[in-house]
């Protein structure tokens, strides 16, 4: 199977690649199912829809940010990146994590009303 889109050109994919979300992404609850790419060691994955290739979303791993998050058994919780042209106003959202079992290729997202939904992902320090 192939699909392709601006971002990454043409991708190939087998069938067993695919992640479900039976109940979709908050906002996008039509899109269900999705391939996540993760480019060699960079810090970003990436979960692009099968059926509308050009719908994007980065992702960061939650366990590189943050101890003691939430987990679920078996699954590894994703935070969707809003970027920005200021690195320091990039965002991560804890509040609607995406828990997604790489095993069994599914997903889904959960609601977490203590967390925010613009956690920085990268802070400014002070020059030495």
């Amino acid at each position: 199977m192939k699909i392709k889109n601006a971002q990454f050109g043409e991708m190939e994919f087998n069938e067993d690649q695919i992640i479900k979300f039976d109940g979709g992404l908050a906002g996008f609850e039509e899109h269900k199912r999705f391939l996540l790419v993760q480019l060699d060691l960079i810090l970003f994955h990436w979960l692009v829809s099968i059926d509308e290739p050009e719908l994007v979303f980065p992702l960061v791993p939650i366990s590189t940010l943050i101890e003691n998050y939430p987990t679920e058994i078996n699954t590894n919780p994703f935070g969707i990146v809003t970027f920005n042209s200021d690195p320091t106003k990039i965002t991560v959202n804890l509040r609607a994590p995406l828990y997604i079992n790489t095993e069994k290729n599914i997903g889904y997202q959960r609601i977490l009303d203590k967390y925010k939904t613009n956690y920085p992902l990268f802070v400014k320090t002070d020059e030495i």
